[in-house]
C-alpha cells in the first residue's frame, strides 16, 4: 500500500484555531470555528474569504466517515454544499490511504464516485450545452444529461482546490454508453474542471461513521404546512417535496427546513392508494438479494392527449426506498406491473427505432407527453404543478423496459422489468382477496417474443379473436364497467370519474409503461 503524504497542521490566520490537513497535498481547508476559507501558500495559510454555515440537510454522510471503494480505504475529509433552483446537493471530498482524492456525490437518490481527470481537445462552452445533445469531450462521445445553474452554499473541511465562494456558475452532467457520468464544472476562471465516475450504493462502500440520527425512516424533521398549519414530518434526508396528509397541499422543502416553504394545492381530496404509504415489501430488484423496500411516495400520472377530446390514459407509480440501495419505482399500468430505477449511463443507438443497453436490444414502443394528476408522501425531487415531461418507452427481451424522460434542461434514463400482480401482492404480504384488485390486462404476447415468430395466419387469427372480444366488451359496456373501476381504484380515481363522465364507456386506462419520475425532473448526476 502506498504511503500517504504527511499531515499538515497550522493556525487559522483569522481566529487562531488549529486547522489540520489530512494530506499535505490538499490546497484548501475551511476553519471549523470561524468558517474562514484558508489556502495553503507554502508553509503558511492565506485567508481568501468566509464560507457560509452548512445547513443540516440530514445527509447520512459526515466528515470523518470512512469506507472502501474498489478495494481501497478512504475517509471523507471535505464537503461542498450546492444550491440550485430545485434544491441542493452535496459533494464529499474523499481522501484515500494512497493520497488520491475522489468525490462522493449525490445522484438521483443514490451516489456517484468520481475522480478528477485531465481534459484534452476542444472543450464546449457552457452556453453551448443542451440536454439531449451529443458532445465530444476528452476524446469520447457523451450524452448531455443536464445543464444546471448553481451556486456554492457552504464548504467544510479539507478540499483539493479553492471553491468559488461568490456568484453562480454552470455544472453540466454528461453520460456515456459505458455507464459513466462525466461532470464539467465551470466555476473556475479558465478551463472547466472535469471528473468522471460511476454509480455506487452506500451498501457497496461498507461505510462506517455515518450519522446515527440520520436514519431516514427513524428521525423526522418537523415543519408546519403553510396551507393549513398541520404538522408535517419530513422523514427522508433527501426529501425536496412533501404532501400534507390533511389538506393534500404539495410543500416545497428544497431550500431546507427554516427556509421559505412554497406550496401549491391539489384539486382533489386526499385519497389513499391501493397499497398504503409506509407499507414494506420484500423485493429482489435487478437479481439482487431480497431486501425490504418501503413505500414513501405515490404518484398518479396521465398522458396529455394531442386531441383534447381524446380520453386520457392514466397510470400510477409508487416510490420505494431502501436505506442503502436508494430509490426504485413500482409502476402500475394497464399491461401489468413493473419496477424501474434510474441508470447512470445511456443506451446506444441500434437503428431508427431501437437502442442497445447492456448487450440487449430494446425496440421503441411510443413517445408521449406525461403530466402529474395527484401525489402523496415524500419525494427526493422538487414537485412543480403541471410540469410536463416528454417520454419515450422501449421494450426489451423477457419483460425488460427502458424509459427516456426529458424536460427543458435534463434527460434521465431508467431501466427495469415487468412483474406479475401476484408477485407484488406476495412481496407486500397482502391477503389473497386483494389479488383481483391488483390484476391488470397483461397481454400474453407482450413480453414473450412469440409475436415475432408466429405465422401470419396465427397472428391474424389471434387478432380476429381480440377484435371479437373488444366488440363484445363494447356491447356489454355499461354502468357495471364503472363499478369495477370504482371497486378497484375508488370513487375519487381518475379512471372511475372519467368512466362516469363518458356514460359508462371505456373508462380510460393506463399507459402501458409510464415514465419513471411521476412527470418530474429528478435532478442530474449530482442533484
Amino acid at each position: 500500500m502506498a504511503t500517504p503524504p504527511r499531515a499538515y497542521r497550522a493556525a487559522c490566520t483569522f481566529c487562531g484555531a488549529p486547522v489540520e490537513f489530512a494530506s499535505a497535498a490538499s490546497a484548501v481547508a475551511v476553519c471549523s470555528y470561524c468558517r474562514s476559507t484558508l489556502v495553503r501558500d507554502g508553509d503558511a495559510l492565506r485567508r481568501i474569504g468566509e464560507s457560509a454555515e452548512v445547513f443540516d440537510d440530514h445527509s447520512p454522510l459526515q466528515l470523518a466517515a470512512s469506507g472502501r471503494y474498489l478495494g481501497e480505504a478512504f475517509t471523507l475529509v471535505g464537503r461542498l454544499q450546492y444550491g440550485y433552483a430545485d434544491g441542493t446537493w452535496n459533494e464529499w471530498h474523499a481522501l484515500f490511504d494512497s493520497g488520491r482524492s475522489g468525490w462522493l456525490s449525490e445522484d438521483n437518490g443514490r451516489y456517484v464516485f468520481a475522480f478528477d481527470a485531465p481534459l484534452s481537445g476542444e472543450v464546449p462552452p457552457a452556453g453551448d450545452l443542451v440536454a439531449g445533445d451529443k458532445r465530444l469531450v476528452a476524446g469520447q462521445i457523451w450524452d448531455v444529461g443536464s445543464v444546471t445553474r448553481t451556486h456554492l452554499i457552504a464548504a467544510q473541511g479539507e478540499l483539493p482546490r479553492p471553491p468559488k465562494l461568490q456568484g453562480e456558475f454552470i455544472v453540466a452532467d454528461l453520460r456515456s454508453t459505458q455507464g459513466e457520468v462525466g461532470t464539467l464544472d465551470y466555476s473556475g476562471p479558465s478551463e472547466p474542471q472535469w471528473s468522471v465516475g460511476r454509480s455506487v450504493g452506500l451498501s457497496e462502500l461498507a461505510m462506517s461513521g455515518l450519522k446515527e440520527d440520520s436514519e431516514k425512516t427513524l428521525t423526522a424533521r418537523g415543519v408546519e404546512c403553510p396551507s393549513c398549519g398541520a404538522a408535517l414530518e419530513v422523514k427522508l434526508s433527501t426529501t425536496q417535496s412533501i404532501v400534507c396528509g390533511q389538506c393534500a397541499a404539495v410543500v416545497d422543502v428544497s431550500q431546507g427546513v427554516g427556509g421559505a416553504l412554497q406550496h401549491y394545492a391539489q384539486d382533489q381530496a386526499v385519497r389513499e392508494p391501493q397499497i398504503a404509504l409506509g407499507t414494506i415489501g420484500q423485493f429482489a430488484f435487478g437479481a439482487k438479494q431480497v431486501q425490504p423496500w418501503q413505500i414513501v411516495g405515490y404518484v398518479e400520472r396521465c398522458e396529455v392527449p394531442e386531441d383534447p377530446d381524446d380520453e386520457q390514459v392514466f397510470w400510477r407509480e409508487y416510490l420505494l426506498y431502501h436505506r442503502t440501495e436508494g430509490f426504485t419505482f413500482l409502476v402500475d399500468a394497464e399491461d401489468g406491473w413493473s419496477w424501474t430505477k434510474t441508470i447512470t449511463g445511456v443506451p446506444s443507438r441500434a437503428g431508427d427505432d431501437a437502442v442497445s443497453y447492456e448487450g440487449q436490444r430494446y425496440r421503441k414502443l411510443y413517445s408521449y407527453t406525461g403530466k402529474i394528476t395527484y401525489v402523496l408522501g415524500e419525494f427526493y425531487w422538487r414537485l412543480q404543478r403541471d410540469e410536463r415531461t416528454f417520454n419515450t418507452d422501449y421494450q426489451g427481451p423477457a419483460g425488460k423496459r427502458l424509459n427516456r424522460e426529458q424536460t427543458g434542461s435534463e434527460v434521465v434514463w431508467s431501466a427495469g422489468e415487468s412483474m406479475t400482480a401476484d408477485a407484488v401482492r406476495q412481496a407486500f404480504s397482502l391477503p389473497p382477496e386483494r389479488a383481483k384488485a391488483l390484476a391488470r390486462d397483461v397481454s400474453p404476447l407482450a413480453d414473450s417474443g412469440l409475436g415475432q415468430i408466429m405465422s401470419g395466419t396465427a397472428r391474424f387469427a389471434i387478432g380476429l379473436l381480440v377484435l371479437v372480444v373488444v366488440l363484445l366488451l363494447f356491447a356489454r359496456c355499461s354502468r357495471d364497467n364503472c363499478d369495477e373501476l370504482r371497486d378497484t381504484f375508488g370513487d375519487a380515481s381518475n379512471e372511475y370519474q372519467q368512466c362516469i363522465r363518458s356514460g359508462g364507456g371505456s373508462g380510460g386506462g393506463y399507459r402501458s409503461y409510464g415514465g419513471s419520475y411521476g412527470g418530474f425532473s429528478s435532478g442530474g448526476s449530482h442533484k
